[in-house]
């Protein structure tokens, strides 16, 4: 059974950690950041992605995204 891709926070998480982490490769970048999933679970989404252009959609995706601990 393939993995699914994974191009977007929210394909992996419903809520984030209010810290992610960046790092810097030769060939692109790889945020990683943790949350839960819909049944509660924690989780972290590892992306790696091409260029800053792309980084930084996921960054601010991560901004708009409900905070774990946020009450509703």
């Amino acid at each position: 059974m393939a993995k699914k891709l994974i191009n977007k926070i929210s394909d992996k998480l419903t809520s984030v950690n209010d810290s992610f982490t960046i790092t810097m490769y030769d060939n692109g970048f790889l945020i990683d950041i943790g949350g839960k999933r819909e049944d509660d679970d924690w989780r972290s989404a590892k992306i790696l992605v091409p260029d800053v252009d792309r980084l930084i959609e996921l960054v601010r995706e991560a901004a708009t995204m409900p905070r774990d601990g946020d009450e509703e």
